[in-house]
């Protein structure tokens, strides 16, 4: 894996760029999806010129586009970047796109061959996935937050209206129009109480997104750790549980076997894929055990099988304390 100077075409006309040759089977939209909050997630946008976020790096905010081509061992991804924070950017692209994401244990012989059936065809047909890591706790943590026990149709609306609210344009000359950088820490600590109603976001919620934001330099910190010592440190904080770290740790750390207990669907659809009945946490862990270290690729080969449980059942009700 190797990341080189951009064409001359590319680089002339970003404020940074480079191409990122992964250096095995590389597919751009799997292994980025999991980083967007819905298809309407402001921080993202998807043309025909590539995959364009936003965020802030330590230098500053940036818009990063992403394009790749080529296939198999010749898959290479174009970056481009504008804004401050483009050569961070940048410079941490092989990282975003899971360079470090090693799947050799899942995939030896051995292990791969007490995978369940359904698992093994879903690897087969994805070996281009990779897990990211964005390295960016606030811009990971607040959004997970703002999902705790709600719905997601639910927790996206308060997120794009709190986004339209406190992002930032992003930087660039011909950025996708709507394109926002995630409001930094600061942005969030400011944001009063009333906007928070407005968006249907609780007092129990917004008051968890402020006590871990008054420590985000130290929260940035956690990066530096590896994934179980984050997650740990995590939930430390009051209104941080085992879900939200999880769900944190899978994409600031591309964690391979954090698993989102007490997430409202998951148990089911796990015990549902591998067993063909409904289970509960405890039930899916068990489940999980003789994968343990590699359960989240696991889960994520599951999602990648198509594999959809059964639809009947109770549905969590939509809450909308706005009006309230």
């Amino acid at each position: 894996m190797t990341i080189a100077e951009a064409p001359s075409r590319v680089a002339a006309a970003a404020d940074a760029a480079a191409r990122w040759h992964p250096g095995s089977p590389f597919r751009l939209d799997q292994t980025l999806f999991p980083l967007m909050r819905g298809a309407a997630d402001p921080s993202f946008a998807n043309d025909s010129a590539g995959f364009w976020m936003a965020f802030t790096t330590p230098s500053g905010p940036v818009t990063l586009r992403l394009s790749s081509a080529g296939l198999a061992a010749d898959a290479f991804v174009d970056a481009q970047a504008w804004g401050p924070g483009a050569a961070d950017a940048v410079a941490g692209v092989p990282g975003l796109l899971g360079a470090g994401d090693d799947w050799s244990a899942f995939d030896a012989p051995d292990f791969h061959a007490t995978l369940p059936r359904i698992v093994r065809e879903a690897r087969r047909r994805n070996l281009a996935v990779r897990l990211p890591s964005t390295g960016r706790m606030v811009d990971s943590l607040v959004p997970t937050i703002l999902e705790q026990k709600v719905t997601t149709l639910e927790a996206r609306r308060a997120y794009r209206y709190l986004m339209y609210r406190y992002g930032k344009p992003a930087p660039g000359p011909r950025t996708p129009v709507g394109l926002l950088v995630p409001p930094t820490a600061s942005d969030w600590l400011a944001v009063p109480s009333w906007e928070w109603h407005k968006a249907g976001v609780g007092p129990q919620r917004s008051a968890t997104v402020m006590r871990a934001l008054r420590s985000a330099v130290a929260l940035e910190r956690l990066t530096a750790l590896d994934s179980t010592q984050a997650g740990a440190k995590l939930q430390t904080i009051p209104g941080i549980g085992i879900w939200t770290a999880a769900e944190v740790v899978q994409r600031t750390h591309g964690c391979p076997d954090s698993i989102s207990v007490g997430d409202y669907h998951l148990a089911a659809y796990v015990g549902y894929a591998l067993t063909g009945r409904k289970t509960d946490d405890p039930g899916m862990l068990r489940l999980l055990e003789p994968w343990r270290g590699q359960r989240q690729r696991l889960v994520r080969m599951l999602y990648l099988s198509g594999f959809r449980k059964p639809t009947f059942g109770p549905r969590m009700t939509v809450q909308d304390h706005r009006g309230h």
